[in-house]
Order: structure tokens, then sequence, then C-alpha cells
């Protein structure tokens, strides 16, 4: 099943998702979220970009990394992740843009340096590190789980030039490419 994306405004996005009893079977919608994903050809994905308030994202950076060979590397589910950045690493700023929030792009100083462990949708434990653009994009999948949005990165300037433009947003005024569920 692919599932509307919900939009910017939806209180579902600011809220921090709960964890998610160890055991429980996730794989139909880790399944469901990964088609959801690539319809929208993202990157990443966040349960709360469902409607689910839950600790749980999807990533994929095959088609965004050619030199990551390994398929199940790039594409997987991440249940309950901890995440660590490494401060000893400069931020570096870099645009970026949301399936819930489309058309808007926001320059985000991350530190592209993380430690990440997490289960897979078998429950089975992981601890990985993660550099440059595969940190960035779970970093940004990450903020979702914890109700942080990449335009909370903005400068006061920035998102009060942006007010308009989530506004119409919120009211589904908006061009997507996939289907969107807007606050209602």
């Amino acid at each position: 099943m692919i599932y509307p994306i919900i939009a910017y405004g939806d209180p579902v996005l600011r809220k921090k998702a709960v964890s998610i009893e160890d055991g429980t079977d996730v794989t139909l919608l880790v399944k469901d979220m990964l088609a959801t994903m690539d319809g929208a050809r993202g990157m990443g994905l966040a349960a709360p970009q469902i409607g689910a308030s839950l600790r749980l994202f999807v990533v994929d950076f095959m088609r965004y990394i050619p030199a990551i060979k390994d398929r199940r590397r790039c594409r997987k589910a991440l249940i309950n992740p901890v995440l660590t950045v490494d401060s000893s690493v400069a931020p570096n700023s870099y645009e970026e843009g949301c399936l819930s929030i489309p058309n808007i792009l926001v320059n985000v100083p991350r530190r592209e340096k993380i430690s990440i462990r997490y289960y897979d949708a078998e429950w089975r434990l992981h601890e990985e590190e993660w550099t440059g653009l595969p940190a960035r994009i779970m970093l940004h999948e990450y903020d979702h789980l914890e109700g942080v949005l990449h335009i909370d990165y903005a400068s006061i300037l920035r998102r009060g030039l942006l007010k308009g433009k989530l506004k119409a947003i919120s009211q589904g005024k908006v061009e997507a490419a996939y289907k969107m569920r807007f606050p209602s």
C-alpha cells in the first residue's frame, strides 16, 4: 500500500515519536513505507510522515550514491534508532528538501559523521557509522522522529519569508508528484 505523505501543518509532524515494542511485527509497515518512499522518489521516509507516530524510518541511498553497491546496506528500515553525532567534525551546510514540505529547500548545517544503533525489521540489532550524504539523510529522518523539520534550521528572517508558502502547503495549495494528506 502506498500511503499519502502527511503535509506540513499536521500535528503528527511535531510530536516526538514513540518507541516500538521489541518484537512487534512491522514487516508490512516497512514494506509499505518503502513503497511510499519509492513512489515519491524520496531518499528517506519517517513513520510520522505517513501519520504513524512511531520511531521508525526507511532509507534508500542506492539511486543517489551509486558507489555503494550493497543494496542491503543502502535500503533499510531503522527501528528505534539511537543516533550519535560526531562533534569533532565541522558542520557542513547543504540544501535539504522534505516530502512533507514540497518545493521548499533550506540550507541545513549538519555534522556529517554519525554513529547509529537500530533494529531492522527482523529485530536484529545493528551498529553502524556513516558519513556524507547517508549521514545527512539519516539525520533528517531522525529529526522527524523528534518532531523537528528542516525548516526549523532556517533563520528567523527566512522562516518569515516562508510563512505564506507554508500556510499554502497546509491548506493543500501545493503541487507534488505524489499523494499527500493535508491537515483538516
